[in-house]
């Protein structure tokens, strides 16, 4: 764990449970895609600059997940470089405690403000692409997270940030974080058709093909679109399509477990109710969703 890898030429990424991007810009200079999870990341990716003689000049956020800005505050403060997030991403960076708040649906409780949904603050920027390193190009990513961004290396080397999930963790968990289903499937689509030398998913083995998974990952997301419809056959509330999807799946749930699938599911019936595959009733002081 937290093993340096080198992915091509000067573009390398060190392996952990949310893959940091490393690519050298100079002698001794480097920028990182991403930051790790918490300060004790931080620390060790300080460590492997170290041994390395390695100066941090930048950080590039690919999105404002905890697990992946966790460590930018740590380095910013050791380091003093910079950190650039995209569009609203840069927002919830600053101000990490928007991530619980958003997948709550309110101020969060004390259960929910930790270093699994909420990072330390970090003084971050917007990504533009004047500032990025010479080669380096970003690709929109958006459904997983708002405004969520990969990138392309001189080496073609894509990180692909948290775009998709490995066979294991579909196979475990089914039901993977997503904010809008509609821009996820057509950012998998996009990605399915990509080449590269080599591809560094977050959480997933890096390969030098990616459209398998991509194809597995709709693959999931279609079928959790249909047991939900058919979940609503019979009039249901939010929370009781929620409980079904726990049920379904045999998934654990705490406080964390339930904001993560909660807020999935509420993506999932806002798209179906957009494509008019649901519809949503007020009844009884509640909203029911109806499959039409």
């Amino acid at each position: 764990m937290y093993e340096l890898i080198q992915a091509a030429g000067n573009s390398y990424y060190i392996d952990c449970p949310a893959k940091i991007g490393l690519v050298r810009t100079g002698e001794d200079e480097v920028c990182l895609i991403d930051s790790g999870s918490d300060k004790e990341a931080g620390r060790k990716v300080r460590q492997i600059l170290d041994s390395h003689s390695w100066k941090l000049k930048s950080v590039f956020i690919t999105h404002s997940n905890a697990d992946h800005i966790g460590g930018c505050s740590y380095l910013q403060k050791q380091s003093g470089c910079r950190i650039y997030a995209p569009g609203i991403e840069c927002g919830f960076t600053r101000h990490p405690v928007l991530e619980p708040a958003f997948l709550y649906g309110g101020f969060p409780s004390k259960d929910l403000r930790h270093k699994f949904l909420m990072a330390a603050e970090s003084e971050a920027m917007y990504l533009t692409d004047d500032v990025l390193e010479n080669g380096m190009k970003a690709i929109p990513l958006p459904g997983h997270f708002f405004d969520m961004t990969g990138f392309r290396t001189a080496d073609d080397v894509v990180y692909l940030a948290g775009c998709l999930s490995s066979r294991q963790t579909l196979e475990k968990y089914a039901v993977t974080f997503i904010y809008d289903v509609e821009s996820y499937l057509n950012t998998l689509e996009m990605v399915m058709k990509m080449e590269a030398r080599l591809f560094v998913p977050s959480h997933a083995d890096a390969c030098e093909d990616i459209s398998a998974l991509a194809r597995y990952n709709m693959d999931k997301v279609n079928e959790i679109a249909e047991r939900i419809c058919g979940f609503c056959r019979e009039p249901k509330s939010c929370d009781e399509v929620i409980r079904c999807i726990f049920i379904s799946y045999g998934l654990g749930i705490n406080m964390q477990q339930y904001v993560l699938v909660g807020s999935t599911v509420r993506s999932y019936l806002s798209w179906l109710k957009d494509r008019g595959v649901l519809e949503s009733v007020p009844e009884d002081g509640m909203i029911l969703w109806k499959t039409l």
